[in-house]
């Protein structure tokens, strides 16, 4: 039983990390695109502006990448929770699961990233407009 409860911590850990970095990534999202903004209404530079897309759309990116990560890694512990303990290996592979839980465009479109990521891009775009 001890090793089952090391191997689903082990699981829990990968999956709070992944949350951990997907919470610091939007933070950090926020950041750049104001800092562009800042820089495209102080010298009234339209190019800034255009820059603010870059970090907008790559950190979307990555944010699906930690989503689609997290799901496998929920699953992997859903079957590590139904072993017996004589099965417990301490496998981290979650490729069992990729046809599960879709992939990681489904995740990068997801209900959870669209309205932050989607309501971002937006306002760069109504920002553009009004410069």
């Amino acid at each position: 039983m001890e090793r089952k409860l090391k191997h689903l911590e082990f699981i829990q850990g990968t999956v709070n990390r992944l949350s951990t970095n997907s919470f610091l990534l939007k933070g950090w999202t926020v950041v750049l695109v104001s800092a562009l903004f800042v820089l495209s209404g102080s010298q009234a530079n339209q190019k800034f502006t255009w820059l603010a897309f870059v970090p907008a759309i790559i950190f979307w990116g990555l944010d699906g990448f930690f989503l689609w990560q997290e799901r496998l890694y929920r699953k992997l512990y859903d079957r590590v929770r139904e072993k017996s303990a004589d099965e417990i290996d301490f496998s981290m592979d979650t490729r069992d699961f990729l046809n599960d839980v879709g992939g990681w465009l489904k995740a990068v479109f997801s209900m959870t990233l669209v309205p932050f990521h989607g309501v971002l891009v937006a306002a760069i775009i109504v920002v553009m407009n009004v410069l």
